[in-house]
């Protein structure tokens, strides 16, 4: 394997004569493994010079091509220096701290400490890739203002799929390709983990689903995912409808007063809701009132999304959690949520009636007093109704489950809002199926542009925009649309659904909002590999999944650790929209949308936008989603 020295490297030739020559040191090509330091004699041959390089510790020769610019003066004899990293580097790699781990164990110190090595060797020693991607080089500013997607969006124009990004001690391999998702997510996922985003959650979700190690989670899965079943979602669909009558009577007060309302904050609020009552039979009321149990909630996603974004993990430091004031109010506020869920365990359980899964799915939710996920978990026979893990599971689905849907809906409206033609399909069809009944799980099935609308907005905003891996295990990256790599043990891998989702090699007009492109079959036949979409194979679904897509889209996710509420989060945005589309107009606020000199109907990227983007763990708007909203007249 060769390097290339980088550009700083201090080479000299120094000549026969004795005088000094500085020679560009990227034209200098060496054998990795030789020592930071070594001799070249040159010599020059029918035009081509060569290098014999001799260790001056072992005093081995190689022998190597050198490529000398033509102008300069190069005599046999000849002899070149070539200093990159110190004397002692190789020294520290033997000891005992930095031994790596064995392949297909959890990462240890000495797995990240290699990947570090490998970096400071390409990017200081001149070292060609381990992995052989390229170095993404840029400004700061490009990553580091609340639009990090944005930034490795270009830089994946630039760089392809996959690249490596490196800010402070840590890198990511950058993946934005639809045959290396489809490899990392499914076809070798046994050999990833979810590395450092496990490490950022743990303080706020413990094992639960997202974070889990790969032995808890297939242990939690199994008992999670019946809770999901037809019967549980048929009844949630109503209980939906009735967590939105408050946001639907808020907005007639607002509608009969200024009109002004910021609707992110009031989908959030009603998502709050119906996790709530979902979940673990709690009712925050948060459209209407503000609690301290509201505030924690508030805190731990704004926590998340904060050590989400973080390079270094200050949190971990001793006394950080004493000393820093937003570690000690996130602490006080995450006792204050964990007060609230151990109290409602420990309710269920004192009331706990065991049944068989099947026996559970047959149970009549009209007539369950509590009807909660939490209920199901703690009623199953055989399930673990550990307090710390029953907390851990709530935990992750109330953040995971709450601000993914507030932000689907915050942009569903925005861009219906920019497109009267799409507002009014959906409107006709809410009208014709619904009106103003409370939606069922018939009516949601029947309403399939609505549910397009959420998928469409799901492919321009993906909630989360990135998602998070670590190689546990040494394997090839497939090339796919992009390049072939070398995934070594303990590479962090952002996976870039935000990249996927915009690239018009897989979605023409990447950019248009246009829920009916999931009607319409696409192949492309630059790369082969991809099987395209086809739309029958979401034949029978509630949206367009990775299958169909063939990981172009990814939505939820894809493969064994693909999101367990999916059909959840599609049913539940599909019913507010409807509910809220039906009863209210929305057009921009003007006395927000004048005040930039950016059209609020062009992209919300840039960051003079009315609206605008940024991001934690999901895409948010910048500035809020100002609206004047009216009642619509339904009365023709």
């Amino acid at each position: 394997m060769r390097m290339r020295v980088a550009a700083w490297v201090a080479v000299t030739a120094t000549v026969s004569t004795g005088s000094l020559a500085f020679v560009p040191p990227q034209q200098i090509s060496v054998q990795r493994g030789q020592s930071p330091k070594s001799a070249f004699a040159l010599k020059r041959t029918d035009g081509i010079v060569r290098a014999t390089a001799q260790d001056e510790e072992t005093k081995e020769a190689t022998d190597t091509d050198v490529d000398i610019p033509v102008a300069l003066e190069v005599k046999e004899g000849d002899a070149l220096d070539v200093e990159g990293l110190p004397w002692w580097w190789s020294l520290v790699w033997d000891l005992d701290m930095m031994k790596r781990g064995d392949a297909g164990t959890d990462c240890i110190f000495g797995d990240s400490a290699h990947v570090l090595r490998t970096n400071i060797e390409q990017i200081y020693g001149g070292y060609d890739s381990l992995d052989g991607c390229p170095l993404a080089e840029g400004e700061i500013t490009d990553i580091a203002d609340g639009t990090m997607f944005i930034g490795l969006q270009r830089y994946q124009q630039k760089y392809g799929s996959p690249y490596k990004l490196c800010f402070g001690p840590k890198s990511f391999l950058v993946i934005s390709d639809p045959v290396q998702a489809k490899h990392v997510l499914r076809d070798a996922n046994t050999l990833y983990d979810k590395g450092i985003l496990a490490e950022i959650l743990e303080p706020i979700m413990g094992k639960g689903l997202i974070p889990a190690d790969p032995v808890t989670w297939g242990v939690r899965r199994r008992q999670i995912v019946p809770a999901f079943h037809k019967a549980w979602l048929e009844y949630m669909v109503g209980l939906f409808g009735h967590c939105n009558l408050p946001l639907i009577d808020s907005l007639n007060k607002i509608a009969d007063t200024s009109g002004k309302v910021e609707m992110e904050e009031k989908f959030c609020s009603v998502t709050l809701d119906i996790i709530g009552k979902s979940v673990f039979n709690y009712d925050f009321g948060s459209v209407t009132n503000e609690s301290p149990v509201i505030k924690a909630v508030y805190s731990a996603l704004v926590e998340a999304e904060h050590r989400s974004m973080t390079p270094a993990p200050y949190w971990d430091l001793p006394f950080a959690n004493q000393v820093v004031p937003r570690l000690r109010k996130f602490n006080s506020d995450l006792k204050i949520l964990n007060d609230v869920l151990d109290d409602l365990i420990n309710r269920a359980k004192k009331t706990r009636n065991t049944e068989d899964i099947e026996e559970l799915e047959n149970r009549n939710y009209n007539e369950v007093k509590d009807p909660s996920l939490l209920r199901f978990l703690v009623d199953m026979r055989g399930a673990d109704i550990d307090n710390k893990q029953l907390r851990d599971d709530l935990m992750t689905m109330l953040i995971a489950g709450h601000e993914t849907t507030a932000a689907v809906l915050t942009w569903a409206l925005f861009e219906l809002s920019k497109d009267p033609e799409a507002m009014a399909k959906a409107r006709e069809e809410i009208d014709r199926v619904v009106g103003d009944r409370v939606p069922t799980l018939e009516d949601i099935k029947e309403m399939k542009y609505l549910r397009l609308v959420v998928a469409e907005t799901l492919r321009l905003y993906p909630e989360p925009p990135l998602l998070i891996r670590r190689c546990r295990e040494e394997n090839t990256l497939p090339k796919g649309g992009g390049r072939e790599a070398t995934i070594i043990r303990g590479m962090d891998i952002f996976l870039s659904l935000y990249n996927l989702h915009h690239d018009g090699r897989f979605w023409p007009e990447p950019d248009k909002f246009d829920p009916e492109r999931f009607t319409r079959p696409y192949k492309n036949p630059d790369i082969p590999e991809w099987a395209g979409f086809d739309p029958r194979k979401w034949d029978g679904k509630l949206y367009p999944n990775e299958i169909a897509s063939d990981f172009a889209y990814l939505p939820f996710g894809g493969g064994a650790r693909k999101c367990v509420g999916d059909d959840f989060a599609t049913l539940e945005a599909t019913v507010t929209l409807a509910m809220v589309l039906r009863r209210f107009e929305f057009e921009f606020d003007p006395a927000k949308a004048s005040t930039t000199g950016v059209d609020i109907m062009d992209s919300p990227q840039n960051l003079e936008h009315a609206v605008g983007m940024r991001t934690g763990a999901t895409i948010h708007t910048r500035n809020g989603l100002h609206m004047i909203v009216k009642k619509r007249d339904t009365s023709n």
